[in-house]
């Protein structure tokens, strides 16, 4: 049976990665920063394991440091590299995300090849791909952030420069790598560790905001991703390959006229705000500032490469949504407003 070391095991995407690997029958060794989140995380997968599930185990290590690393490896075939922070409001001090990125995937990776790992699968994120001097037109994974450009956010930075010194390494120390570059991911979260992403649907369901930006960005169902993984890592033909992981675009305030559809009772915002009244907002709202950048735009990718090569047949952007938002409500986390 094939040992993956799965990094970051404790974030949402890689908690579902983990459940398909073990499904598919490869047994799992996960990476946390602190081991006392292990069983949190063997809590959120178990009750989804078949029968001929592979073994989940936990080391302890840290992007930001080498100890631990040379042991996580031992007996693993294949990594895949999932840790990276990603949030949605911007640090003041973009090193807060670009260096742990950065130094965390060369860590790893330098790892990986020490311990003789040739298979490596990266998370890395679409907007890695997304050029923004031609928002308005389809980009493919030829594309790539500029990180040159002044609008460029430090998690665009933190993304794009990771996975350029992953390939960078690949090609050094002869790893066969491939990149998984999701969207933004919905879908259901395995507990109640969901991070940014689907936070913003809580935010939304709870009313926070009275109008929306006009924005729209690639949204992806979390368990198409996790498959992603796994297709790739089955397949050795993917290696040197980058694959997008999107069903299409959504713009804010389709997202915020889905779900009121779905929940009427509930104050969601289906209102556009005019551009300029967010640019006022934002100098009070760090999250707000974020998306600035694109402000006007729908953010498009192709998702051809991985239809093709991958076989994927994606879950619908607002099923993705509408999942995400039925956990919430189901499991107490989108209070409803009297």
């Amino acid at each position: 049976m094939e040992l993956v070391l799965l990094t970051g095991a404790s974030g949402f995407i890689a908690k579902h990665v983990a459940l398909k690997l073990l499904n598919a029958g490869y047994s799992v060794r996960g990476t946390l920063r602190r081991l006392d989140r292990a069983e949190e995380v063997r809590a959120a997968i178990a009750p989804h394991l078949n029968q001929s599930a592979g073994q989940l185990s936990f080391v302890q290590a840290d992007l930001e440091s080498d100890a631990g690393w040379a042991e996580a490896f031992e007996g693993v075939s294949a990594l895949v590299h999932t840790a990276s922070p990603f949030p949605i409001s911007q640090p003041k001090d973009p090193a807060v995300l670009i260096r742990p990125a950065v130094e965390g995937t060369e860590r790893v990776l330098k790892a990986a090849a020490a311990a003789g790992v040739e298979r490596v699968i990266l998370t890395s994120s679409v907007v890695a791909v997304i050029n923004e001097s031609k928002l308005d037109t389809l980009q493919d994974e030829a594309d790539w952030c500029d990180v040159h450009l002044s609008t460029t956010t430090a998690y665009g930075k933190s993304k794009t420069l990771a996975e350029r010194t992953a390939w960078e390494l690949a090609k050094a120390r002869h790893l066969k790598l491939t990149t998984i570059n999701p969207g933004f991911v919905l879908g259901p979260p395995l507990d109640g560790q969901y991070g940014s992403s689907v936070g913003f649907v809580e935010r939304l369901l709870k009313g926070r905001d009275p109008m929306l930006p006009q924005y729209g960005l690639p949204v992806v169902d979390v368990r198409d991703v996790a498959e992603m993984h796994l297709r790739a890592l089955m397949r050795p033909e993917t290696a040197g390959r980058r694959f997008i992981a999107s069903a299409g675009s959504m713009a804010m305030v389709d997202m915020g006229r889905t779900l009121k559809a779905a929940y009427p009772t509930r104050r969601i915002p289906t209102r556009e705000a005019p551009q300029f009244l967010v640019r006022v907002l934002s100098l009070f709202d760090r999250d707000i500032r974020a998306i600035l950048p694109r402000l006007g735009h729908l953010e498009r990718v192709s998702n051809a490469r991985a239809v093709k090569e991958l076989g994927m047949e994606f879950t619908a952007p607002k099923t993705a949504l509408l999942v995400a938002a039925d956990w919430l409500v189901k499991h107490g986390k989108a209070w409803k407003q009297t």
